[in-house]
């Protein structure tokens, strides 16, 4: 369980309430907040009572919940959330395998089976360390939809085996190499 933080402009204390440049703010006074730490402490000054935005309190968690209900039912069906990752491609509104999925199942392939570091790697593929870890830890190459949390079976085809993903997996973890 989370603990109650107070919100530094109406004193309203909630385990909602979300840091903003480091400030506690209530769901309510984070949605009128400025947008840079600048501005912030001007805001902050002008206090105002927490009673007098119940009102507003009530709705303030429906905000953005429509969209998100959408996002979640539509990961659900197997559908991509966000653009094309490296060796895919989007049409109609589908992955679906692009010229360079070979290179996908060679990079799983060559760090699984070589002594080559991330770097080697990465440059070998032009892409950056980071980026190559976003690939190796990337479910939707076995034909998976990751969203919210939670993965989901996809409607696109695989690139690479559960097994191989599997494996890659394991040996980020022995080699004690963090999530992005």
């Amino acid at each position: 369980m989370q603990e109650k933080k107070e919100c530094t402009k109406c004193g309203f204390e909630s385990e909602e309430n979300i840091l903003k440049f480091s400030m506690p703010l209530c769901l309510v006074c984070a949605t009128f907040s400025p947008k840079t730490p600048e501005k912030l402490e001007a805001y902050l000054s002008e206090k105002v009572n927490q009673e007098s935005l119940n009102s507003f309190r009530a709705y303030a968690k429906l905000r953005g919940f429509p969209q998100k209900q959408g996002m979640v039912e539509k990961a659900s069906n197997g559908n991509v959330m966000s653009r094309a990752p490296f060796g895919y491609n989007i049409e109609n509104k589908k992955l679906i395998p692009a010229i360079n999925s070979n290179e996908v199942r060679e990079i799983f392939e060559e760090f699984l089976k070589e002594k080559i570091s991330l770097r080697k790697l990465s440059q070998k593929h032009n892409l950056s360390v980071n980026g190559l870890k976003k690939v190796l830890r990337n479910f939707t190459y076995i034909g998976k939809v990751r969203f919210n949390k939670q993965i989901h079976n996809g409607n696109h085809e695989p690139i690479i085996s559960t097994t191989l993903f599997n494996h890659v997996q394991n040996k980020l973890e022995r080699l004690g190499i963090k999530k992005n």
